[in-house]
């Protein structure tokens, strides 16, 4: 048998990372697999570089790490054009940046023992969105027609996930660094495999969510990235979704005005705080559609 443990979505959350790396300790470990965004977002995302790389750990690149890649650059896509958040992350790790453009972004995993997994962070060749428990079974046909390998490793959603779809086995190991499902704690898998296939299971980590914010703070994070920052920070309090359903509510607010980063105000922070942001949340993230996860 082949054991691997699956950690996706690291976000830069240091204290998160030690606490799975800990955790992983008691067990007979064959490999470890990141499956993309080891950066961005959190605010130790030199330290967590380091780990990722002393370690040897197996690495795909997500959609966070193209924030580092692709921004200032030709390739820059123009809705990034108000972004404020990528200087702030080149910052941190330029001196990675050529590792991470060699890093690639999908890996066929080739046991003898065991069946082939095919690993990337959102859809193959889109690492922006992914299969999640909502996901319609005709999206997931359409966009897997070219994946040929029965099991399959994803990423992006922070959701957990263990389910056919149609021929394909979809494993999700929720997120490290960066819950959304409003519970604590750091999640990642564990996938045991042999001739009859990958079995999952999942591991819930709890970690002190205080010296990610204390560090945000002696960043003067949202001093730099401005005030956007204090729903990023919530964020991490929470365990749910702050900023993407704020741009929401923002682009219905003021009539489909596109605000740039900068130039988001207190009083705009505080007007959304007092709405139901449920509404303004993806169906695969309101509290109505949660699962709990069956964590071993």
């Amino acid at each position: 048998m082949t054991r691997i443990a699956v950690l996706s979505d690291i976000h830069g959350n240091l204290p998160a990372l030690q606490a799975v790396i800990d955790d992983m300790a008691q067990f007979d470990v064959d490999q470890v697999v990141v499956a993309g965004d080891i950066i961005n977002w959190g605010p130790f995302n030199r330290e967590v570089m380091e780990i990722v790389l002393e370690r040897r750990w197996t690495v795909i690149r997500g959609n966070n790490e193209y924030y580092m890649l692709d921004y200032a650059t030709p390739r820059q896509p123009d809705s990034w054009g108000g972004y404020t958040m990528p200087p702030w992350l080149h910052e941190q790790v330029r001196p990675y940046e050529s590792i991470i453009a060699g890093w690639p972004d999908t890996i066929q995993l080739r046991y003898r023992d065991a069946p082939p997994i095919r690993v990337f962070h959102g859809y193959p060749d889109y690492p922006w969105d992914t299969v999640h428990p909502l996901t319609p079974l005709e999206t997931v046909c359409d966009r897997f027609a070219q994946i040929h390998e029965r099991y399959v490793i994803t990423a992006h959603s922070h959701l957990w996930l263990d389910d056919d779809f149609d021929r394909w086995r979809i494993f999700n190991s929720g997120t490290v660094g960066a819950p959304l499902d409003g519970t604590e704690g750091a999640t990642y898998m564990m996938l045991d495999g042999d001739h009859t296939g990958w079995k999952a299971t999942f591991r819930r980590v709890i970690y002190n969510v205080a010296p990610v914010l204390r560090e945000f703070e002696r960043q003067d994070f949202i001093g730099r990235i401005g005030k956007g920052g204090q729903l990023v920070m919530k964020e991490f309090e929470t365990g749910r979704l702050w900023l993407y359903p704020f741009k929401i509510w923002q682009r219905e607010r003021f009539g489909g005005v596109f605000i740039h980063d900068a130039d988001i105000t207190d009083a705009m922070i505080e007007e959304y705080m007092a709405v139901d942001h449920e509404q303004y949340m993806p169906p695969q993230y309101r509290r109505s559609n949660w699962r709990p996860m069956p964590v071993g």
